[in-house]
C-alpha cells in the first residue's frame, strides 16, 4: 500500500471513529508493523493516546475493510477502463465510494452478464429504439417501432420490437445505482419481514408455529427471531419474504427514471414496474435478507462473545490439589486427582449408583484417593447423575468427618476436549472419560487455562451458534480468547501449548516450540531465556514477553506485567529512591512517593508509568475475582421437586437477547425472561447478569412434561397468576407467541394482502 493510500484511509477512519488523526495514524503504523491488539492497547498507550482494546480492534477491522474496498476499487477501475467506458465523471464517483455496496452498484452496468432478455434484444438491434423512446422522439410508439421489425432477427412485428426495447430499458433502469439506492433504502426503512408456513406445513405442529403468520419491520427484527425464522426456512417449515412499500417505490422510480414531459409515460410506467418486480425487487431482497442475516449474526456473535468472556474470566480456585469427578450411572463415575499445577496423579472408577453391593467399594475408593493424593477440593461435572454423585460424595465426607469443599463444575465441551488431538497427545493411554474427569478438575483450578483447549463453539454459551456465519463467529471468539489470555497473563513454566498459542505474538508453532524447549531444558529462569527457543526472535519477544510470568525468576519483574523494555526504568526508580529493586517492589508506601513526572520522556508517558507502579504494588496478581463456590438446595434434585414461589440459588449458564438461563441443580436450566431480570426495565440482559454469576431466583412456573422452568429475579411476592398469562418462550427458538406490530402504510398493507397475509392495523 502506498503512503498516499494509507493517508486516505487514515482520514476515513478519523471521520468514521471521531478519534484524533495522530491516534489513528500511530495505531495503523503499529498494526502494519505486525503489533497485536493486546500489545498495542497495553504497552503503546502513549502512541495511541490510551486507546483501549475495543477501540484498537475496531480500527483494525475497519482498516481491513477499507483495504479490501481499495483493492476492489482498483479492480473495477481497471475493468471499466479496459472496456473503454471509464469517463471522468464515473471515475470520480468510483473514487469517492466509501461502501462496498455503493461501489458494486456503480460497477453493475459494466459487469459481465449472462445472456438476458435485454442482451437478446440488443442482438436484435433494438437498442436504438429504446434510446428513441427515452429521448421522446415525438412519433407514436407504433411509428417508432415499425423500422425495427426484422423477421430474420426474430422481431416479427412492432409489438415484439417494443417488448424488446422494454427489456433493454428495464435492465438499464435496474442497473442504475440511484434506482437501486431508492429500492434498497425504502425497503429497508419500511419493509416487513414476513413468514408463512411452507407449502404442506399449514397447521403442522412444530416449534415454529408462532411464525406461521408473522410480520415485523425488517430493520427492527431482533437477532434471535431472525435466526429462528431462517432456521425454520432451512428446515422447510417456513416460507420467508420481504414485503416492500411497492407503490411508494414505483412512484419514486418514475420520478427518477422518466421525464414528466415524456409522451410515453403510461408505457414507460409498465417498463418501470417490470424493472422493479422482475429485476430490482428480487435482487434487493436477496441483498437485504443477507444484510438482515449479517446484522442478526453480529448481534448473536456479540452475545456469544460476551458470554464466553465472562466464562473464561471466571474466578479460579487456584493451585489446590483437586479430585475431578465425571459422574455416570451404568458405566460408573470416573475420579481423577491432579496436583496444584494440574498434573495428573491417579484415577479410579466407582459404581455408587448401580446397586449390587458396590456402594461400599465406591466409598472406600473415594476416601483412599482423597487421603493418598491429599485432595483439597472436589469438582463434580454437572452432567448425568451429577446431583446423585454430589449427594454421595457429601455423605461420604460427612460420615468420615472430612470437611472438603465440593463444587459443581460445568462439563460443557469436556467431551469434545476428551476426544481431541490435544487430549490424545497429553494422555494417550487414558480413556476418554478419565480425560474428562481431569479436565473437570483443571477447570476448577483455572477455567481459562483449561477452556482454551476446547473449541469455543462447543462450550454452549451462544445463541443460534450453528446458524450464524462460522467464519465471523470463529474470528470473534478467537479475539475474545486472545483478549482474556493476555489480560490475565500466563505462567510460562506451567502453561500448555494451547494456552501459550493465544499469547500476543506467539501462535501455534511457537507455542509448541516453547513447550518442547521447556521439556528438554527445564523451566525458564528468566524471560530472556525465551530467546533461546528456536525461531523465537526479537519481534516475538517484544510482543509476548509482557504477558508471560515466571514466578521464581532471577529477575523479580518477570512475575509482573512490566515489559522488559522498561526494566531499566524501574531499576532507575529504585536507585533514585536509594533502594534495591526487591525493597521497592510490593511496598505501596514507597511506590506512592515516587514522582512519576520526572521519568516522563518521549517514549514513556504517565499512562505507562502509572501501569508500572500498579504492577509493582501487586506483582503476580490475578485480575480475576476471588473464587466462591455455589451450593444448591439439598431438597431439590429434579424438576418435580420444584414448587412455585420456591427460592433457590443458581448460576447463570447462558445469556441471550431474551433473558438468561440459570442452573438451579435439577439437570435442566431455568429461564429468567428479560422482563423478570430486574424490577426496572432491562434492554440488554448483559447489563444485569453474566455467565458464571451466582444469583438468587424464585420459581414462577414449572412445566414438568416439557421440562420448562420459568424463574424470576424480581423482588417481592412472585406473581404466579401473571406468569401463567405470559406467552411461553421457546428455548431453541427464543420468541414469544406474538411479535409487536408496526402500523403499516396503505400501499404496504395492500402489498401484504396480495402476498396472502392478513394485515391488522395496530390501534
Amino acid at each position: 500500500m502506498t503512503d498516499m493510500m494509507t493517508l486516505d484511509i487514515a482520514s476515513l477512519l478519523v471521520e468514521e471513529t471521531g478519534l484524533k488523526p495522530t491516534q489513528v495514524k500511530q495505531t495503523i503504523a503499529l498494526l502494519e508493523e505486525g503489533a497485536t491488539v493486546p500489545f498495542i492497547a497495553r504497552y503503546r498507550k502513549e502512541a495511541t493516546g490510551e486507546l483501549d482494546e475495543v477501540q484498537v480492534r475496531l480500527l483494525q477491522e475497519r482498516l481491513t475493510y477499507f483495504k479490501e474496498l481499495e483493492d476492489r476499487r482498483q479492480t473495477i477501475l481497471k475493468s471499466i477502463d479496459e472496456q473503454g467506458k471509464l469517463t471522468a465523471d464515473l471515475k470520480a464517483k468510483i473514487i469517492s465510494c466509501r461502501q462496498k455496496t455503493e461501489l458494486e452498484d456503480l460497477y453493475l452496468p459494466y459487469k459481465p452478464k449472462r445472456r438476458t432478455k435485454a442482451t437478446i434484444a440488443k442482438e436484435q438491434g433494438l437498442e436504438p429504439l429504446a434510446q428513441k423512446i427515452i429521448q421522446a422522439d415525438g412519433a407514436s410508439l407504433e411509428e417508432l417501432a415499425i423500422p425495427f421489425v426484422n423477421a430474420e432477427a426474430g422481431v416479427a412485428d412492432s409489438a415484439t420490437a417494443l417488448q424488446g426495447a422494454g427489456y433493454i430499458l428495464a435492465e438499464s433502469f435496474a442497473d442504475m445505482a440511484e434506482a437501486r439506492a431508492i429500492v434498497r433504502e425504502r425497503t429497508w426503512d419500511d419493509g416487513l419481514f414476513c413468514s408463512q408456513p411452507a407449502r404442506g406445513k399449514e397447521g403442522a405442529v412444530s416449534k415454529y408455529e408462532m411464525y406461521y403468520e408473522f410480520s415485523e419491520p425488517l430493520k427492527q427484527i431482533p437477532s434471535h427471531r431472525m435466526l429462528a425464522m431462517r432456521r425454520g426456512e432451512k428446515e422447510e417449515f417456513l416460507r420467508l419474504q420481504i414485503v416492500a412499500p411497492e407503490d411508494d417505490i414505483l412512484a419514486r422510480l418514475m420520478r427518477l427514471l422518466v421525464a414528466t414531459s415524456n409522451p410515453y409515460q403510461q408505457w414507460l410506467q409498465d417498463v418501470v414496474k417490470d424493472a422493479y418486480s422482475r429485476l430490482l425487487a428480487p435482487s434487493i431482497e436477496v441483498e437485504l435478507r443477507l444484510q438482515a442475516k449479517q446484522n442478526a449474526d453480529e448481534d448473536a456473535i456479540k452475545v456469544f462473545a460476551e458470554n464466553l468472556r465472562n466464562l473464561l474470566l471466571a474466578a479460579p480456585a487456584g493451585s489446590l490439589r483437586v479430585l475431578g469427578v465425571d459422574p455416570g450411572l451404568r458405566t460408573g463415575s470416573k475420579l481423577a486427582a491432579v496436583d496444584g499445577t494440574g498434573r495428573f496423579l491417579e484415577h479410579v472408577t466407582i459404581y455408587p449408583h448401580t446397586g449390587g453391593g458396590r456402594v461400599d467399594a465406591a466409598r472406600a475408593d473415594l476416601l483412599r484417593l482423597i487421603d493418598q493424593q491429599q485432595v483439597e477440593m472436589i469438582a463434580i461435572g454437572n452432567g448425568t447423575a451429577s446431583r446423585e454423585m454430589d449427594q454421595f460424595v457429601r455423605s461420604v465426607l460427612k460420615d468420615a468427618g472430612k470437611k472438603l469443599p465440593v463444587v459443581m463444575v460445568s462439563e460443557a465441551g469436556a467431551s469434545v476436549y476428551s476426544a481431541s488431538d490435544i487430549a490424545r497427545e497429553e494422555f494417550p493411554d487414558l480413556d476418554l472419560t478419565v480425560r474428562g474427569a481431569i479436565s473437570i478438575a483443571r477447570r476448577l483450578q483455572d477455567p481459562l487455562a483449561e477452556l482454551v483447549k476446547v473449541d469455543p463453539k462447543s462450550i454452549g454459551v451462544g445463541q443460534y451458534q450453528h446458524d450464524v456465519s462460522q467464519t465471523a463467529l470463529k474470528k470473534a471468539l478467537d479475539h475474545v480468547v486472545e483478549s482474556c489470555v493476555n489480560y490475565v497473563g500466563v505462567d510460562l513454566n506451567t502453561a500448555s501449548a494451547p494456552l501459550l498459542s493465544f499469547v500476543s505474538g506467539i501462535g501455534d508453532s511457537l507455542a509448541k516450540a516453547i513447550v518442547r524447549h521447556r521439556d528438554s531444558h527445564g523451566s525458564f529462569s528468566t524471560r530472556k531465556k525465551l530467546l533461546d527457543v528456536p525461531r523465537f526472535g526479537q519481534k516475538a519477544f517484544e510482543q509476548a514477553a509482557g504477558f508471560l510470568r515466571i514466578r521464581n525468576s532471577e529477575q523479580i519483574l518477570d512475575n509482573t506485567a512490566v515489559h522488559p523494555e522498561r526494566y531499566r526504568l524501574v531499576q532507575q526508580m529504585a536507585k533514585d529512591a536509594g533502594l534495591d529493586l526487591q525493597a521497592l517492589v510490593s511496598d505501596p508506601v514507597l511506590l506512592d512517593k515516587i514522582d512519576l513526572q520526572q521519568y516522563v520522556s518521549e517514549s514513556v508517558g504517565l499512562p505507562t508509568l502509572r501501569d508500572i507502579v500498579a504492577e509493582l504494588k501487586k506483582p503476580g496478581r490475578d485480575p480475576r475475582d476471588s473464587f466462591v463456590s455455589t451450593s444448591f438446595r439439598e431438597d431439590v434434585n429434579e424438576v418435580k421437586d420444584l414448587k412455585e414461589g420456591m427460592s433457590l440459588n443458581g448460576v447463570v449458564t447462558n445469556v441471550a437477547a431474551f433473558g438468561a438461563f440459570v442452573d438451579i441443580g435439577v439437570h435442566q436450566d431455568g429461564l429468567v425472561h428479560i422482563s423478570q431480570l430486574a424490577d426496572t426495565f432491562v434492554k440488554d440482559p448483559n447489563q444485569v447478569v453474566k455467565v458464571g454469576q451466582q444469583v438468587q431466583v424464585r420459581v414462577l412456573e414449572v412445566d414438568i412434561q416439557r421440562k420448562r422452568i420459568s424463574l424470576t429475579m424480581r423482588s417481592g411476592k412472585p406473581d404466579t397468576a401473571g406468569a401463567a398469562k405470559r406467552p411461553p418462550v421457546d428455548k431453541k427458538v427464543g420468541n414469544k407467541k406474538k411479535a409487536p406490530q408496526k402500523e403499516v402504510k396503505t400501499d404496504l398493507a395492500a402489498a401484504l394482502e396480495r402476498s396472502g397475509f392478513r394485515v391488522k392495523k395496530s390501534k
